[in-house]
């Protein structure tokens, strides 16, 4: 890591004798994933994590998938993670970091999540440039409620369930004496906006591999894991097994929230 480790904010959710860890996705927050995190209780400790330039957590000055998994594999051995290794979550971006973290840390890591990502560059990345560039777009210093923000973003953002995930990094600020404080975006966009190329693509993993247990959930209407993708999935972990959820595209949690939680639940008890 060339730079410093950021401060990581992390939610706790639930208890029982397995740590599941949650990583969400681009323009995310860990609480993105909280539904699927209270289904484990009494099954599993919790811990929602936003990731590096995500949410609450602390901004760094690049990004790229190793060094965010080495800053959360840090967080997770301060937390315990070497005498107790996790289960391991990660949806979208968080899958690609998921998948990082485990080829570097084996270590830390009893099993490994995927949901609807693969280990591959993915050479259009402009829905979520689309997304970004509507958020660049919105003027914070005439905004007076997210009302308004939701309004400014429909013509670009037509999707009211898709305004409501980017609008959920939209925060305020209240200012002291009255005043009418600032509107300021928690993710770092700029950041973001520039590393697209790096988000959208995997690094190279120099002939590692990890043959522990690996459930890959795919969405049926999502094209992100596709047929073609799947002998870079099994060179990195040759255990995979994957379940594709019946109308859910790439938000699966989402879409199919009970589906989803009964193949977690199996997977982690199992």
């Amino acid at each position: 890591m060339s730079e410093p480790a950021p401060a990581l904010h992390v939610t706790d959710l639930g208890q029982g004798p397995r740590t599941v860890i949650f990583l969400h996705g681009l323009l995310g927050q860990g609480k993105n994933l909280a539904g699927a995190a209270r289904s484990l209780d009494g099954l599993a400790h919790c811990l929602l994590i936003d990731a590096p330039n995500h949410g609450r957590s602390a901004w760094t000055e690049e990004i790229d998938y190793p060094m965010m998994a080495d800053f959360i594999a840090d967080e997770l051995s301060n937390r315990g993670a070497l005498d107790d290794p996790v289960v391991l979550v990660g949806h979208s971006m968080g899958g690609k970091i998921a998948m990082c973290l485990t080829l570097d840390h084996p270590e830390l890591v009893s099993k490994l999540c995927v949901v609807d990502i693969a280990p591959v560059s993915y050479p259009n990345a402009g829905y979520f440039n689309s997304l970004m560039d509507a958020m660049a777009g919105l003027d914070l210093t005439a905004l007076h409620s997210r009302r308004e923000a939701d309004e400014a973003l429909a013509p670009e953002i037509p999707d009211r369930a898709v305004r409501g995930f980017v609008l959920q990094n939209l925060h305020h600020e209240t200012a002291g004496h009255g005043g009418e404080g600032r509107w300021y975006w928690a993710c770092n966009l700029d950041l973001l906006r520039r590393s697209t190329a790096v988000l959208s693509g995997f690094p190279e993993m120099a002939e590692a591999s990890w043959d522990g247990p690996v459930l890959w959930i795919a969405g049926q209407n999502s094209d992100y894991v596709r047929p073609e993708y799947r002998p870079a999935m099994a060179a990195l972990f040759p255990e995979v097994h994957q379940v594709t959820v019946a109308s859910a595209g790439h938000w699966v949690h989402a879409a199919r929230p009970q589906a989803f939680a009964e193949l977690l639940t199996a997977f982690v008890t199992v």
